[in-house]
């Protein structure tokens, strides 16, 4: 197989699950497990890399909203200056969680069996919240209470276990702290600007004397497919959670999980 057509596999991969909470993580790490997709340490910065497509997605799909916060900070909004101090705060846990103990997560826990019950688990807990009868105060993401964003963003330093899911940890949270679930749907892909801007320039900043030029041409493919692939997916999924709920991926985390283990068990 060729890395172009790798790269276009891998960037669709990105983009379906970044935003879902099915962990993308989870679902690349399987990916290269089973299907030998992008082994080797440039397709590791390949998937940490193209994770900014998907981002690009969110800033374009919400360009108005953000663009309107950004002249807010400037303009004396109050709400707009405590929504960014809220994405800030809500992305410092994982900051520091990352810089304490990120390379012993990743040496310890980044391989497919932690993947697969991760996903089994994370599975049953969506169905269970998705059940409960929350009543929900919060409708708008950018006008949460501080300290809920803190919340928020202490649950998601639970992701870094791969195949918990950034997005599923942060929507999970919200819900539980009052957010209806579109808004917190739409709050998990704010923090994922800051949080994968943050992770692709440090892994770039890091790998940035191995990377040719046929390496960038293979990032840049797999960038515009996540970058297209997340814009297809966002649109319709909050539309999806706020009439029929998590159900569905949370089954889908299940069923993959499961057939996950079954394979390592076989051996495969």
């Amino acid at each position: 197989m060729s890395d172009a057509i790798r790269a276009v596999i891998l960037g669709i991969i990105e983009g379906v699950t970044e935003f879902l909470p099915v962990s993308s993580t989870g679902h690349l790490l399987l990916a290269e497990r089973f299907f030998h997709l992008g082994e080797g340490a440039f397709w590791d910065s390949f998937t940490v890399l193209i994770q900014l497509g998907a981002i690009l997605a969110i800033v374009v799909l919400y360009f108005k909203k953000l663009w309107d916060v950004a002249i807010g900070m400037f303009t004396g909004d109050a709400y707009a200056r405590r929504f960014v101090i809220g994405v800030l705060v809500a992305f410092l846990p994982a900051v520091i969680v990352g810089l304490v103990a990120g390379k012993y997560i990743k040496t310890l826990l980044f391989n497919p069996w932690v993947v697969c019950f991760s996903l089994i688990v994370g599975g049953a807990i969506l169905l269970w919240v998705d059940r409960l009868d929350l009543k929900a105060r919060e409708h708008d993401a950018t006008r949460f209470p501080l300290l809920m964003y803190l919340y928020i963003g202490i649950a998601q330093c639970i992701a870094m276990i791969p195949g918990v899911s950034r997005s599923g940890a942060s929507i999970v949270a919200a819900m539980f702290l009052g957010a209806d679930k579109r808004a917190a749907a739409e709050f998990s892909f704010f923090l994922a600007i800051p949080t994968m801007i943050g992770a692709f320039a440090y892994d770039f900043y890091k790998n940035r004397s191995e990377m040719t030029m046929d390496h960038m041409g293979i990032v840049a493919i797999g960038f515009v497919v996540s970058f297209i692939t997340a814009i297809i997916v966002v649109k319709t999924f909050l539309g999806y959670v706020t009439r029929h709920g998590f159900a569905v991926f949370a089954w889908w985390r299940v069923i993959v999980g499961t057939l996950g283990l079954i394979a390592l068990a076989l051996g495969r």
